[in-house]
């Protein structure tokens, strides 16, 4: 979806991030309408409500940097989200992780910033946002999952309760902040709006497939996950608009895997560890 997002920036000038998120929103609130559950309780709404600000803002901030940065670049800048996420639910939530866990957020940690000091040529701005998309994006996955695991919730249910009120933050603020950015679209372009028609369905199967992991698994697990998605996004930037990587980005990306791979085998490293450790005890020292 981030690199469709792309393309209607760059190769259509579509220059307003903010009012294609308030279409994803919009498009969910659409699809979600007949199949969600309606009323809420008043303490859950109230939730929700938070939820659908910090849902909003996270949106606006990831289109708006992908609108300034490289494909390639906003894509491993999302790698840190696994940490800022591990850090948010040990500091709000009080969680316990295994000592692996922890670990694993070093290679992730460090690729991320191998990755990004190989592209320093980027905006400062662009950062900015992608930055606060990426601290938004951990704390809008931990209160998804509080609203799906402790107050019941579905997916779709979910996602319909919180695009209304997020479509409405995003809509006021494209007309506020996007109003004079650049000459409106024109009607009659149908490729651009069969992009935007198709960016805008995307996204709803995105967020009903992320809220419904996230009822099934942990905020942290799902972004670990997502980390997954950046190599072929780095070959979709590649093939689409010729971005390049130096070699230090490429060690980041490797490092970012591997880190992936140790967060998700915490149990099986440490037992390998341990056996590994008993077999060298076990082994006769040579004699002098």
């Amino acid at each position: 979806m981030s690199s469709l997002n792309k393309w209607i920036f760059t190769v259509h000038g579509f220059g307003r991030p903010l009012l294609l998120s308030a279409l994803h929103m919009l498009a969910a609130a659409g699809a979600c309408h007949r199949g969600a559950r309606r009323p809420l309780p008043g303490q859950t709404r109230r939730q929700v409500l938070l939820l659908s600000l910090t849902f909003g803002a996270s949106m606006a901030c990831g289109n708006v940097g992908l609108n300034a940065v490289p494909l390639d670049l906003a894509q491993l800048a999302t790698t840190t989200t696994p940490l800022i996420t591990l850090a948010l639910s040990a500091l709000l939530l009080g969680r316990r992780h295994h000592p692996l866990q922890f670990a694993a957020m070093g290679p992730l940690c460090l690729g991320a910033a191998c990755s990004l000091s190989g592209e320093l040529r980027t905006p400062p701005a662009g950062c900015g946002f992608l930055l606060a998309a990426t601290c938004l994006r951990g704390l809008k996955s931990i209160q998804q999952s509080a609203l799906l695991q402790e107050e019941r919730l579905d997916a779709v249910t979910l996602l319909y309760a919180t695009s209304l009120p997020s479509f409405c933050l995003l809509a006021g603020a494209a007309l506020v902040l996007e109003a004079s950015v650049a000459p409106p679209p024109a009607p009659t372009d149908s490729r651009l709006w069969a992009c935007v028609l198709l960016s805008c369905l995307l996204s709803v199967l995105y967020n009903l497939a992320s809220f419904s992991l996230l009822a099934l698994t942990s905020a942290l697990t799902v972004h670990v996950l997502g980390n997954l998605t950046v190599v072929g996004n780095l070959v979709l930037s590649r093939l689409l608009f010729g971005s390049r990587l130096s070699t230090l980005s490429y060690v980041g990306v490797a490092l970012t895997l591997s880190g992936m791979f140790l967060y998700h085998n915490c149990e099986f490293v440490a037992s390998w560890a341990t056996r590994r450790g008993f077999r060298r005890r076990d082994q006769p020292g040579k004699g002098l």
